[in-house]
């Protein structure tokens, strides 16, 4: 008996040890996974927070080395083709010191201007510099600049027309422009029946052969056909009394914020410095760029 006693004692405390053995060893491999899932699920974020940080618009532009600038080079002398078809203009040589004080290359995409805008939305373009009205509207769609330039729209018709005096003339009357610029809609505000064209060239060839009764455009945009038509019978038969900022469009959002800081930061020193209003005079034979 007392063999098989200490036997089953022999048994029961080298259970009793192996139990304790185990549990020293769960607690221990328990502490270590512990450490270990908290320590990664600490590093890891941090390490990603560092290493993969977002790039915003101005900071790939910059890594890039270049800005895709989108503009029509059909309207001038915004922006427009020279006699040996260089792309130039107020807002192309605009988008270039842009581009230069920034330190890029500046590389101008050219289409039309529906497309221009929605490309802009869609991220395709960096920025766009093409004589941008900030109305209510735009500015609800995308973020601009401050302005860099200010407008007057004016009506225009043929010389020896006599419809319109003022603005509210134009009710029943036949306009063009190319469809949701800022003249479009000034037009159809005013009761016109507007008739969408591609570009500025398209709407004169309507004015002068009599298809449409009148067009509305900038004020400098008049007197540069002027100087390149000074034959053509069109004049200036009414004036907005309003004036609208012009200004740089970029996709909304803090993706853009500090590439609307460092615009506004550039625009603003052109002005300082009378460069923007030199380019201005330049361009339009006046000073656009106060209001």
């Amino acid at each position: 008996m007392s063999t098989t006693f200490m036997s089953k004692t022999s048994r029961r405390a080298v259970i009793a040890a192996a139990f304790a053995a185990g549990a020293l060893i769960l607690s221990g491999c328990g502490e270590k996974t512990e450490n270990a899932a908290s320590q990664p699920s600490n590093a890891a974020p941090a390490a990603a927070s560092s290493s993969v940080a977002k790039e915003d618009l101005l900071a790939r532009v910059l890594k890039k080395g270049e800005i895709t600038i989108a503009t029509e080079g059909t309207w001038a002398p915004w922006t427009y083709h020279d006699e040996k078809n260089a792309l130039t203009g107020f807002d192309v040589e605009l988008g270039r010191r842009i581009a230069e004080k920034l330190g890029v290359k500046a590389v101008f995409i050219e289409g039309k201007w529906d497309g221009l805008l929605a490309g802009i939305s869609a991220g395709r373009f960096d920025i766009m510099i093409n004589g941008v009205d900030v109305t209510p509207e735009r500015s609800k769609a995308f973020l601009f600049s401050e302005p860099y330039a200010f407008n007057r729209t004016v009506v225009m018709t043929k010389s020896d027309s006599d419809k319109v005096k003022t603005l509210d003339d134009l009710k029943g009357l036949s306009t063009a422009n190319t469809i949701s610029s800022t003249y479009a809609e000034i037009a159809e505000k005013h009761g016109a029946k507007v008739t969408g064209v591609d570009d500025l060239n398209q709407t004169f060839e309507l004015l002068l052969s009599g298809r449409i009764d009148a067009t509305l455009n900038a004020e400098v945009t008049y007197h540069d056909y002027m100087r390149a038509h000074p034959d053509a019978q069109i004049k200036i038969a009414a004036v907005d009394p309003d004036v609208i900022p012009v200004a740089i469009p970029m996709k909304p959002g803090e993706d853009s914020a500090s590439m609307k800081a460092k615009l506004d930061e550039i625009i603003e020193g052109m002005r300082k410095s009378g460069e923007l209003g030199n380019l201005s005079k330049q361009f339009f034979g006046g000073d656009l760029t106060q209001r």
